[in-house]
């Protein structure tokens, strides 16, 4: 016996352009792409989407993407994860993403279910906002990695970081991955 196979509605991803398969948070990462362009001052140029991460686990690679990355002046300033259901359910992979997507980590984590955000600090793990509206404009951004010293998750730490990330990762049902 054959499994069936299953169709999907396609979206146009506003950011690429591709076609999209419409399922798990595909309309949400949709929502928020529109909210960073037009309510936040960003670029379509300054929004990676379903950006590839690669992580080496004792010489095992798992492979995932990112839902968004967000650059100002061409650096990494924000991580953010789409949701539905509980954010701060969230919390330790999308920190974790922003920690070891670079070596050196990425100043912001979000998760966003396209309505409300909550926003980390990725150095201290701590929560620091709520609300879309928290989320930095461009020009915040620009100020804030002004201020920002980059420095590399520590070493000793990173494993586990590591670990933590594909735990949460390969939870996630409904994800249309790239291979």
């Amino acid at each position: 016996m054959t499994a069936a196979k299953t169709s999907h509605d396609m979206l146009i991803d506003f950011i690429t352009g591709q076609s999209v398969p419409n399922v798990g948070v595909e309309a949400i990462r949709q929502e928020l792409e529109r909210y960073l362009v037009n309510q936040k001052g960003y670029a379509k140029s300054d929004i990676g989407v379903a950006v590839d991460i690669i992580v080496d686990i004792s010489g095992d690679l798992y492979r995932s993407q990112i839902d968004l990355v967000v650059t100002a002046a061409g650096q990494r300033f924000m991580v953010i994860k789409c949701a539905a259901g509980s954010l701060e359910s969230r919390q330790r992979e999308v920190l974790s993403a922003a920690r070891i997507l670079t070596p050196s980590q990425i100043p912001f984590a979000v998760v966003s279910d396209g309505k409300t955000a909550v926003i980390y600090d990725t150095v201290s793990g701590k929560k620091i906002a709520e609300g879309l509206n928290a989320i930095p404009t461009h020009s915040v951004a620009l100020e804030k990695l002004k201020l920002f010293q980059p420095f590399d998750f520590p070493e000793k730490r990173m494993e586990q970081e590591k670990i933590i990330f594909r735990s949460y990762d390969s939870m996630n049902v409904n994800v249309a991955r790239k291979n």
